[in-house]
């Protein structure tokens, strides 16, 4: 990817990204659409330190294209409300799913809890290409009204059991009444079937697992479709 081809604006925000951070692009082919990642080359410079087997909170899940990423973006790319519906993707990290949603054509909003992260998205949006992309700070914790849409999708969100309710509760509130909800997570994701059971009382819930393989590593993704009751 040549820089200088990026729109000022974003190739501003790439140059302040790259002060900080070593980067590179990571293409992600989805149908007929190739996306263009902006992607952190060392998880070790974010972790600083840290040990995230002591500790989940502190991995930086927002800079990992999770395997559970690639096989939603694939799921939206064929969704049938890609021709113009609202989508919000939450927890967007990387940007993958809303990015490859935009290219099948949903109007997508892509949202975070921290600017930098959704820096990431804006030049990755830019350099594939993609005008049709909003993106905004919001926190699940505290969520503002940000009005109703036709999907909400999310990957591996659910990484903590303190995410189970705001998760459930931003998925009532800001879905339109006829909506979807596209969830993907790995098999092994412990959260996952406390999250379900809980949503059970609101949404018809269908599952279906998918297995991929990444670096000669074989996952298995479950992807749920949620639709209110």
């Amino acid at each position: 990817m040549d820089v200088r081809a990026l729109p000022e604006s974003e190739r501003l925000i790439y140059n302040n990204l790259k002060k900080k951070h070593n980067v590179h692009f990571e293409p992600l082919n989805v149908g007929d659409h190739r996306i263009r990642i902006l992607m952190v080359s060392d998880l070790e410079e974010l972790l600083d330190g840290k040990d995230p087997f002591e500790d989940v909170s502190s991995f930086p899940f927002w800079s990992k294209l999770w395997e559970a990423a690639i096989v939603l973006s694939h799921v939206l790319a064929s969704a049938p409300e890609r021709a113009g519906g609202r989508l919000l993707e939450l927890g967007s990290g990387m940007g993958a799913i809303g990015l490859a949603a935009a290219a099948a054509g949903f109007s997508a909003t892509l949202s975070d809890y921290d600017d930098e992260i959704l820096d990431f998205a804006r030049v990755s949006g830019a350099a594939s290409g993609l005008e049709n992309v909003n993106y905004i700070t919001f926190d699940l914790l505290k969520p503002e009204n940000i009005g109703t849409f036709d999907v909400i999708t999310a990957a591996e969100i659910l990484f903590k059991e303190e995410l189970i309710d705001p998760v459930l509760a931003v998925c009532k509130e800001f879905l339109s009444e006829d909506g979807t909800v596209y969830l993907a997570h790995d098999v092994r994701r412990k959260c996952l079937p406390i999250f379900l059971e809980k949503a059970e009382a609101h949404f018809h819930i269908g599952t279906k697992k998918q297995t991929i393989r990444k670096n000669g590593i074989v996952s298995d993704i479950l992807v749920n479709r949620l639709k209110k009751k």
